[in-house]
C-alpha cells in the first residue's frame, strides 16, 4: 500500500483552489457531469437511482453536490482541501441539505457509522485513494442496493497502478501525490472484492474516437 503524506497533499490542493487560474468553478451554477466533455455527453444522473442521502467523495467547488441538493437530496461532500470546503460552502450556503466537511475519506469513512443510498466520485477522491483500502469502506457505507459510481481519466495503456506526479510544474516543494491507474477488468476484480455487488467498468467514448475517454465505475451495496 502507498503511504500518502496526506498535509503535504492537503497544502497542494489547497494551493491548486486558491489558483485563479485553475478556475474551480464555485462561481458557477450547478451542473453535473460524469465526464470532461460537458453534461450533453454521457449518462446523467440516473447512475445513482433515487437515492434520499448522498455522499460525494472529493466535492470539490461542489456543482456536483449542488445540483443534487437543489433536487431534494440530502448530500453531504467531502474534500481534503479547507479553502476547497470553505469555498464551496460559501457559494452554495442556500442551497438546502447540503453541507461539505474538510477531511481525507478514509479518515472520515472510517469514523462513520452512516450508510448513503449513493456515493460517488466524478473525478474526485476515487481517482486519488488507494482503492484496496477505499472500496471497502464504501462498501461498508453503503445502503443495500445503493449506488456506488465514479468517473476519471482511463490508465494510459501500460501504466497501471499508482501513478505519482509532483505539483507546482516541478518547481519549489517536493510535494507529489498519486492518481490510481487500472484497466476496466481490474477495476471489477477490485470492486468485487471490496465487497460490492454488480460491478461495472467501462470507458465512455468522447465525442471525437481519437480524444481521451472517461473510465466509468459503477456498482451496489450488498
Amino acid at each position: 500500500m502507498v503511504r500518502h503524506d496526506v498535509e503535504a497533499e492537503r497544502e497542494m490542493w489547497n494551493r491548486y483552489a486558491a489558483a485563479p487560474k485553475n478556475n474551480t468553478g464555485a462561481d458557477r451554477e450547478p451542473v453535473f457531469e460524469w465526464t470532461q466533455w460537458g453534461s450533453a455527453h454521457g449518462p446523467g444522473i440516473e447512475l445513482l437511482g433515487a437515492p434520499v442521502t448522498v455522499l460525494d467523495l472529493g466535492s470539490g467547488p461542489g456543482r456536483e453536490a449542488a445540483y443534487l441538493a437543489a433536487r431534494g437530496m440530502e448530500v453531504t461532500g467531502i474534500d481534503l482541501s479547507p479553502v476547497m470546503v470553505e469555498a464551496a460552502a460559501k457559494r452554495w450556503a442556500a442551497t438546502r441539505e447540503l453541507r461539505f466537511v474538510c477531511a481525507e475519506v478514509i479518515t472520515y469513512l472510517s469514523a462513520s457509522t452512516k450508510r448513503w443510498d449513493a456515493i460517488y466520485s466524478s473525478w474526485g477522491a476515487v481517482w486519488f485513494t488507494d482503492p484496496e483500502a477505499l472500496l471497502p469502506l464504501i462498501a461498508g457505507h453503503l445502503s443495500p442496493g445503493g449506488r456506488f459510481v465514479a468517473a476519471h481519466a482511463p490508465a494510459i495503456p501500460g501504466a497501471y497502478g499508482p501513478q505519482g506526479t509532483y505539483g507546482d510544474g516541478f518547481k519549489g516543494r517536493a510535494h507529489f501525490h498519486y492518481r490510481y491507474a487500472y484497466t476496466p477488468r481490474r477495476w471489477l476484480s477490485l470492486m468485487g472484492r471490496a465487497g460490492l455487488v454488480n460491478p461495472a467498468a467501462e470507458v465512455v467514448p468522447a465525442p471525437a474516437a481519437a480524444d481521451v475517454g472517461t473510465l466509468l465505475l459503477t456498482a451496489q451495496g450488498a
